[in-house]
């Protein structure tokens, strides 16, 4: 009789996770089956804890083991698949078997609830003021004194933010438990307008068969040839911007729908989402489910078991949609691969191209990863045969690239213009202004003024919990913190010397500040995470400037991507070296897509585009290459300096950081971790590098410092660091630290 159990059960962490085996009382033989959730005892104390069944034996030393209490759902909510896919990814990526079950389900089925609570048309959300990591941490250290603070604080670990109604329910607390969160500035509390269901608006195209260049057929073609081969297959779409390759896409997904199969589509952004909805709903209707963030709790879970009981036939969605419990998949399309959003940076830390892969290769699907700047990554892939390389190296509508005007702000500067918006793009844009065109402006930073100092002391406002300035918003004068949530007020002088306040670096709100003064009244659209928040959803900003012909669209990466607007004529980057000298080794890739994606989103019409980009390194040849939009003259730069560096392709990297209180300890703990991991190696091969800070290395007063592997990243490799976690988090004199691992980390 299989009454024997094997559970992943939540109460585990890393460093002792297996799974367990429970004995299944005779009243639940009949429900108890495979992927199924359950309530066990778990631990000394008998703790109960949520579990996921793995898998069923029969019976074996049954007077040694616990019981399952209870079961969660009437029917399993897991798949033989899926649980195979948290088996890999337990492995992969340096997590727990119950983190990497729960990545897969909507956030709302794992908390109790009577059922979903629907809002009116403006909700108080609550937003989590710390990292996902953080909070979960915190929680561990409350489970006990404050059971009801860590039950929301894992809620909102998993989803970010989330309505009060829904996070109530969710964890079953009133509201005072989250005020009581709030005032210990663990979470903010905001009114917004939401929506119960997610809104599908098709953009006006009749569905049938799409119409494709020379170029897009062509690639159409080699794909789809793939794709009937009925093996897995990875290739690589290389098309220009505004190239057409989303054609490319629904032709390939028209394909799969026709022989029965299934496809995921996933974009970067949830800004891209609407748009991107807008015209496949034009072609498949009410076969398509959407996953993303910015839905509610409760419409996610909707639109989970819209996929999960065969109603949908296509998923379109961000990086966790990778997950989505569609069966007979024949396409997974990761559009805009290279961008670095695709990564998750709470556990489990997966790729979405990786999980892409593996479900690939589990349903002899095909992947199709499309960029206008693929990751070096990709290409280095598609150069050496393990990725099919298809090209689109012409707009669709045959129009040229813009012309690239690069904007030398030291002659600026020499000349009395210090401001935001230099002299040439003032210029360009009175153009447009004059013509009733409209115009796209980036700028990688939110707020007023990147830090606030004091003119006469050199006293920096930074933050008291994090080794980071404060960025000063000028809506409510407050400074912020935009790692850990903090804020305060800005005081009228220095609080050290009673100096007069200096405001350095620009950021969004100060560069439409700018604008308003150099344009009066001259309409201007503001896109980032602050004006995102208030208006309730991107896609109510895009509308507006497209309905509207508002003259200017400025915002944060937000804007640099998949908006097509064939009015926008003119593209500026406000501050190219932004990005340019930060310090990974990824910056001149994140630097020349951003660059080549915003200028990519002028002239996608019938007019012609033009585009400046303001620096101060008007020599630095990323810039010169990006303003050509030469792709492949930058990787062949770029892929020298990795094999110079021995990153990534070249070689692989695995970070291990350790995190506490105390940054004498950390630093201990990554001493003692570098000595276990050269101790466990065997043979040459392995670098050990470090320890060195974070990037940011005091986030809500818990230090960070890494130490760093150079080696193959193959399972063997990845069992060996690992066994060295594990090693670490059981030892008492580590007690007070955190350790986990990241394999090909982004910063």
């Amino acid at each position: 009789m299989r009454n024997i159990a094997k559970v992943a059960v939540s109460a585990a962490v890393y460093s002792i996770d297996k799974p367990y085996s429970y004995v299944i009382p005779e009243s639940l033989l009949d429900t108890v089956s495979a992927g199924s959730r359950v309530i066990v005892p778990f631990g000394r104390g008998n703790k109960r804890s949520e579990g996921i069944v793995l898998a069923l034996e029969d019976e074996s030393q049954r007077q040694e083991l616990k019981c399952i209490e209870s079961v969660m759902d009437p029917e399993p909510v897991f798949s033989q698949e899926q649980l195979k896919l948290a088996l890999w990814m337990r492995e992969r990526f340096f997590c727990t078997l119950y983190e990497a079950a729960r990545a897969m389900l909507p956030a709302g089925m794992w908390y109790s609830s009577d059922g979903h609570r629907i809002g009116d048309k403006t909700q108080k959300f609550v937003t989590l003021a710390v990292s996902g990591e953080e909070a979960t941490l915190i929680a561990a250290q409350r489970r006990m004194r404050a059971p009801r603070q860590a039950e929301v604080l894992n809620v909102l670990a998993d989803v970010g933010e989330a309505a009060v109604a829904d996070v109530c329910a969710f964890a079953s607390v009133t509201s005072a438990t989250v005020t009581a969160l709030e005032k210990q500035g663990l979470v903010t509390v905001s009114v917004r307008e939401v929506y119960r269901r997610p809104n599908v608006r098709r953009d006006g195209r009749r569905g049938g068969q799409i119409e494709l260049t020379r170029e897009q057929e062509s690639a159409y073609r080699g794909l789809l040839a793939l794709m009937e081969e009925g093996v897995p297959h990875a290739a690589l779409l290389f098309g220009v911007t505004g190239s057409g390759k989303t054609s490319v896409y629904i032709r390939l997904v028209q394909d799969a729908l026709s022989s029965g199969r299934t496809a995921i589509v996933l974009v970067p952004e949830i800004a891209l989402t609407p748009q991107l909805v807008g015209v496949f709903s034009s072609y498949f209707g009410d076969d398509i489910a959407l996953l993303h963030s910015s839905l509610t709790m409760g419409e996610r879970y909707d639109e989970w078991k819209r996929i999960n009981n065969g109603s949908v036939k296509v998923v379109i969605g961000t990086r966790s949609a990778i997950f989505a419990p569609l069966k007979n998949i024949g396409l997974i399309v990761i559009d805009e691969e290279q961008e670095h959003t695709y990564k998750s940076e709470n556990s489990p830390r997966y790729h979405a191209r990786d999980v892409a892969k593996f479900r690939c290769v589990r349903e002899n699907a095909l992947l199709v990863l499309g960029s206008a700047t693929p990751s070096v990554e990709s290409m280095y892939a598609a150069r050496a045969g393990r990725y099919s390389l298809f090209t689109i190296a012409n707009r669709f509508n045959a129009n040229p690239l813009p012309e690239v005007l690069i904007a030398d702000m030291r002659r600026e500067i020499k000349e009395g213009n210090g401001g935001v918006v230099g002299g040439l793009l003032r210029e360009e844009l009175k153009k447009n202004i004059d013509r009733g065109e409209q115009s796209i402006l980036f700028l990688n930073r939110r707020g007023a003024s990147g830090l606030v100092m004091c003119g006469e002391c050199g006293h920096v406002f930074t933050c008291r919990n994090c080794s980071v300035s404060m960025t000063y918003h000028s809506v409510g004068r407050r400074l912020r913190c935009h790692y850990c949530g903090s804020s305060q007020p800005l005081p009228e002088c220095c609080p050290e010397c009673g100096g007069k306040l200096k405001f350095v670096g620009a950021g969004t709100q100060k560069l439409e500040e700018e604008l308003a003064e150099i344009f009066p009244g001259v309409g201007v659209i503001r896109m980032d995470t602050d004006t995102v928040s208030k208006a309730g959803s991107h896609q109510k900003l895009l509308d507006k400037f497209k309905k509207d012909n508002v003259p200017i669209l400025l915002g944060t990466q937000m804007v640099t991507k998949g908006l097509d607007f064939s009015n926008v004529t003119l593209a500026g980057v406000i501050s190219a070296d932004q990005s340019l000298y930060a310090g990974d080794f990824r910056a001149h890739e994140r630097t020349f897509s951003l660059i080549t994606q915003v200028v990519g989103r002028s002239g996608r019409g019938q007019k012609a585009g033009r585009a400046v980009i303001q620096t101060f390194t008007p020599e630095n040849p990323v810039l010169l290459l990006a303003a050509k939009q030469d792709y492949m003259g930058f990787y062949e730069q770029e892929i020298v300096t990795r094999g110079l560096i021995s990153a990534p392709p070249i070689r692989d990297i695995i970070t291990v950081t350790v995190t506490g209180l105390d940054e004498a300890a950390v630093l201990r703990g990554c001493v003692r971790i570098g000595e276990a991991l050269r101790a466990a190696w065997i043979g040459p091969g392995l670098e050990v590098l470090g320890p060195a800070p974070a990037g940011v290395t005091k986030v809500n007063n818990r230090f960070r410092y890494k130490m760093t592997l150079v080696l193959k990243n193959n399972s063997r490799n990845r069992e060996m660091v690992a066994a060295v976690i594990r090693g670490f988090a059981q030892d008492k004199e580590n007690k007070n630290l955190s350790v986990f691992a990241d394999a090909d980390p982004v910063e």
